[in-house]
């Protein structure tokens, strides 16, 4: 009598057991996925042919139907969710949040620092391009653009944000970011100031915006412990008395031949430099600098034409070869890295300047760049 009581119950408490097991997971992988880490993943991307993004309006252009591809990655901020599932893949590389932003820079920055980085990439990309062309390139000085800001310090709190220009101190017109510093290096801590800027920002998609002009008072502050060094400003004064809080570059505009537009959205950082430098160099070239051979790229660009290292570039490699090109240009720095996940028939290249790539490329049926339209002399 009593097995036979007993028994039906047994599968209830099964039961039972199953749906609060089941419930106690849930929970533990909902408050895993909640909790945020300072962590970030680096991943395999994308390869985007570059000559395609291209427009050119002002002077003559070919196709050549060749491809150029920048190669990408994913920054993703972990959970802790994340951070365990990632472990358990390939081609992964994990790096702190303390790692991308400067002492005092909050991450929430990152989105606006990397289309910042696109933005004077695809500048820096145009000058090299036509300079490599013959064109005299001129540069007229516009200010000191905002590169990052502290969120303990004062710029932050008076609303400063990535991008924005400054053009005066305290009524005095400034041209550079020097400027600024040399401007503020002598005044005491909590001294008022008041800063002319035009403000600029980017969108959600990496767009830049231009707003109105306003003037911004706020005062200065005691220079951190870890915001302290030498400013590499010429004839410096010493060390800085105080500071707002925020990273400064130089602004400058460029006179160019022709218009120049290069369709990045949704894409930040300064790593696609080299790629839309090739890219602009062959529209405007009369034959192929490529020889019509699939080709990828990674490094920064600077408008002399020098390559500069970036990161995940063992990612990026991966990236490369899931798009079938046979040539890889990257940074002698990252050497190493791309070859550490190249497979057999990856022919990768260690450059550090434009020129070194162009001649490469002439070993492989590439042509030296000549332009359809003759540069103009200055």
């Amino acid at each position: 009598m009593h097995s036979s009581i007993s028994s039906p119950k047994r599968p209830r408490r099964r039961l039972n057991v199953i749906l609060v097991s089941f419930a106690v997971l849930v929970l533990v992988l909902t408050g895993l996925q909640r909790w945020q880490l300072n962590e970030f993943a680096i991943t395999p991307g994308s390869a985007t042919d570059v000559p395609p993004l291209v427009t050119i309006k002002g002077l003559d252009t070919a196709r050549h139907h060749d491809r150029v591809l920048l190669v990408d990655v994913y920054l993703s901020q972990l959970t802790m969710l994340q951070y365990l599932t990632f472990h358990l893949q390939s081609h992964v590389e994990f790096i702190p949040g303390s790692w991308l932003t400067s002492p005092g820079v909050p991450t929430s920055e990152l989105t606006a620092q990397g289309y910042q980085e696109m933005s004077d990439s695809k500048t820096a990309a145009t000058v090299a391009a036509f300079r490599a062309l013959g064109w005299h390139i001129r540069a007229t000085p516009t200010g000191a653009v905002v590169t990052e800001v502290l969120s303990n310090g004062t710029a932050y709190a008076a609303g400063i944000g990535v991008e924005d220009r400054i053009t005066s101190v305290n009524g005095r017109p400034v041209t550079s970011r020097c400027g600024v510093i040399e401007a503020l290096r002598p005044l005491r801590p909590g001294t008022s100031i008041r800063l002319g800027i035009t403000h600029q920002y980017f969108t959600d998609t990496g767009l830049l915006r231009v707003g109105r002009f306003h003037q911004v008072t706020l005062r200065t502050q005691a220079v951190p412990a870890a915001n302290q060094g030498d400013s590499g400003c010429a004839g410096d004064g010493g060390a800085e008395r105080s500071f707002v809080g925020m990273g400064l570059e130089d602004g400058l505009n460029y006179s160019f031949p022709a218009q120049v537009a290069v369709d990045t959205t949704n894409i930040g950082g300064p790593s696609a430099g080299l790629a839309l430098t090739l890219a602009i160099i062959n529209a405007l070239s009369k034959t192929s600098i490529t020889g019509h051979h699939l080709i990828a790229t990674t490094g920064t660009i600077d408008p002399s034409g020098a390559v500069g290292d970036v990161g995940g570039v063992a990612e990026k490699t991966v990236a490369v070869e899931q798009a079938g090109a046979k040539y890889f240009f990257v940074p002698v720095a990252e050497l190493a890295a791309a070859k550490s996940a190249a497979v057999a028939g990856l022919h990768i290249i260690p450059v550090s300047s434009l020129h070194q790539v162009l001649a490469y490329l002439r070993t492989i049926g590439g042509t030296a760049p000549v332009p359809i339209t003759p540069p103009t002399k200055p």
